[in-house]
């Protein structure tokens, strides 16, 4: 019996409907009876029903969605939410096309995930990039600070776009940059989608709408145990404009979104509420065990060390391993423990991320140290250097916009004769799908030679229409 229900209008619509009888004669087509055409299929749908005519009457007569949306908002103390089927990919396009008209520009952190600058194109707007500042000692993007803010502010941004937390768990000076955006009555939008946990215990840090930003887009299937692609977005009236903001979302979200997504968001909204301390404070314990355990069997610090960051700048719950640290490829880690069973969030060379999660148990972080611990003490040779990941070192060069190149006439050349020429494609290595280049910039060495070497390291290179790299896409001159 679920313990939540009480308490989350669209989890106990989901429970109820399958607790009912029904004949139905509307979609889904498989009417939960796809089981008696074959049952791997059927174990696949026969758990689906959508929204309308599922969670609600197909006229929404019970307002049951909006219920849920409104408690969500009262919980994270906005004045508006919006719970999405399609990601937080699809919220952040719905934001942004929200935000102003084509040639506007909007200022934004390097470090934004791909479906960013994808909405950017869609909207006709233009990027005032944002360097982040780096830590010497891990190679980390540690945030946006307000003097990189300031640099842009002469040339009016209609919004301030960042992406709190990094892939890596780092923060900028938030609150800071809130107030330097508001004094100009600029709106802060926030890709919180790593940051879905935050607010909600002491030892973590506070969500960004406490912090005072006008936007919250978050996953609630990353930190938090939601249904694939199910996201939520939180807004604040007093920057933005929220009918245009529910026009926006309306736009770009389906017309048939499917219940369970929606019930999860609401799901994991109840049970923050009910108990979110307790829970959070059991999965911040056992990172910190998990973490000890592994520390004790080296000398050199091998994780990324939230002592070493800014006080309340760092997610405590992020499990970063600095490979680089032990001398092995993090790549290499990732096979190693793959081939035992374990599945890690992102490898790179210098790196290997482990999500941790309210899911995980004390039992879970015990076998994976058992797993893991053999295998780093194999891999270990000397350590090296820190270097910082292509991801987060390019600085961008503009050579026309991004909306005009993906429109472009393009064709495919080699990577040598690609050099200096205007990228088509926004190539990415992924995770965590931060672009090393965008359409309308310029490939430069670092870019060519960059994205060989990663891909040469066993990272994924995502979007590129060459895979191989071989060839590039490029606009035609």
């Amino acid at each position: 019996m679920s313990e939540l229900r009480d308490s989350a209008p669209l989890l106990d619509a989901y429970l109820s409907y399958f607790e009912s009888e029904r004949l139905p004669f509307t979609i889904p087509g498989h009417k939960q009876r796809a089981s008696h055409l074959d049952a791997g299929l059927g174990a696949l749908v026969d758990s689906d029903t959508p929204l309308y005519g599922g969670l609600d009457e197909i006229k929404l007569t019970h307002g049951t969605l909006i219920k849920a949306e409104k408690l969500a908002a009262n919980f994270w103390g906005g004045d508006f939410a919006r719970f999405s089927t399609g990601g937080s990919t699809h919220v952040n396009q719905a934001v942004i096309l929200a935000l102003g008209k084509p040639g506007d520009k909007v200022a934004l952190s390097r470090t934004a995930h791909r479906s960013v600058l994808s909405a950017l194109v869609l909207a006709g707007l233009e990027p005032l990039w944002l360097s982040p500042d780096i830590d010497g000692a891990t190679g980390v993007p540690t945030g946006i600070s307000v003097a990189e803010f300031e640099k842009v502010l002469s040339e009016k941004p209609i919004a301030l776009l960042l992406t709190e937390p990094g892939y890596l768990g780092t923060l900028s000076d938030i609150p800071a940059l809130i107030t330097k955006a508001h004094e100009h009555s600029i709106p802060v939008v926030i890709d919180a989608a790593w940051g879905g946990h935050f607010g909600f215990h002491p030892e973590l840090p506070r969500h960004v709408i406490q912090l005072g930003a006008d936007a919250l887009i978050t996953s609630t299937h990353k930190a938090l145990p939601g249904y694939s692609a199910s996201a939520l977005l939180i807004a604040r009236g007093q920057y933005l404009n929220l009918d245009r903001l529910e026009q926006s979302f309306e736009t770009t979200h389906t017309t048939s979104p499917a219940g369970a997504p929606l019930a999860s968001i609401d799901g994991c909204r109840a049970l923050l509420q009910t108990r979110g301390e307790e829970l959070l404070g059991q999965l911040i314990s056992n990172v910190k065990d998990f973490k000890v355990l592994i520390q004790k069997e080296f000398s050199q610090e091998i994780f990324l060390n939230p002592a070493n960051f800014v006080a309340g700048r760092f997610d405590p719950v992020k499990v970063v391993l600095r490979a680089n640290q032990l001398g092995a490829s993090g790549v290499d880690i990732e096979k190693a423990i793959g081939a035992l069973g374990v599945r890690v969030e992102m490898a790179d060379r210098d790196t290997v991320v482990f999500l941790a999660t309210l899911a995980d148990t004390a039992q879970d972080f015990t076998r994976l140290a058992t797993i893991l611990i053999p295998v780093l003490k194999k891999l270990a040779t000397t350590p090296r250097e820190t270097a910082t990941a292509l991801s987060w070192s390019v600085i961008p060069q503009k050579g026309i916009s991004m909306r005009d190149a993906y429109f472009a006439k393009t064709e495919m050349v080699s990577a040598k004769d690609a050099l200096g020429r205007i990228s088509a494609d926004l190539i990415a290595p992924y995770p965590p799908g931060v672009a090393v280049v965008a359409p309308g910039e310029i490939l430069t060495a670092q870019i060519i030679d960059g994205l060989s070497a990663s891909k040469s390291a066993g990272v994924r290179i995502a979007y590129a229409t060459d895979s191989s790299l071989e060839r590039y896409r490029v606009v035609t001159r």
